[in-house]
């Protein structure tokens, strides 16, 4: 690993700091560190930033509770750039959204790459904001149990979509019952990150159990 004094700081000692989600490799916002910032994100595995506007340090997430835990920071080739890969808890941007880049400016012929993190950002903004003829928003206006009767419904349609061996159609409905139960998440104010601390947690569990089972 490298040393903290080979890194490029600015005139004004700053570095910006590009953060990624781990998980999804999404740029959830640009920052800038000095170097006092960066040792206490090093020492706490927590991201803190140094603010141009009020001259001061801030703590991601020290008021609301959206901290990012530190995966991994690289310096760029030219050691004046940061890559900050963490793992967050909550919403990146002050404005409660996924990420603070939302306002597209371009977009090209190819069409973005699907994620999960995107999928679930437009599901909360039709909750949040309801469109008139939308689907999402109809589910939302009729609340939970409508959802879990649409969970219900998907669950047997994947059922007999396996039953009868057709592949094709058990994709299709997996992906009925997925947005059924995503949309369940957003109305009960679950993440992503709840799920994949979940499943973490159960990976870590099963590893012991195999574990356990090779003992003499």
């Amino acid at each position: 690993m490298i040393d903290i004094h080979t890194l490029q700081f600015d005139d004004r000692g700053l570095i910006p700091a590009v953060v990624v989600d781990t998980q999804s490799k999404r740029v959830l916002t640009v920052a800038y560190m000095n170097e006092e910032s960066l040792r206490i994100s090093m020492e706490k595995g927590l991201t803190c930033f140094y603010s141009r506007s009020r001259r001061k340090l801030w703590l991601k997430g020290e008021t609301s509770g959206n901290v990012q835990h530190i995966v991994r920071i690289t310096a760029d080739c030219d050691r004046d750039a940061l890559l900050v890969e963490v793992r967050k808890e909550g919403p990146a941007c002050h404005l409660g959204t996924d990420s603070c880049f939302q306002d597209v400016l371009f977009e090209g012929e190819e069409p973005p790459a699907f994620q999960y993190e995107g999928l679930m950002e437009m599901l909360a903004g039709r909750k949040a904001h309801p469109k008139e003829g939308s689907y999402t928003s109809y589910l939302f206006d009729k609340g939970v149990d409508k959802m879990l009767k649409k969970v219900g419904e998907e669950t047997t349609e994947v059922i007999i979509a396996a039953k009868d061996n057709d592949r094709a159609n058990t994709i299709y409905e997996i992906g009925d019952l997925m947005y059924h139960v995503m949309v369940l998440m957003i109305e009960m104010g679950i993440d992503l990150c709840d799920i994949r601390r979940e499943m973490a947690s159960r990976h870590v569990i099963d590893k012991k159990v195999k574990q356990e089972k090779m003992r003499p």
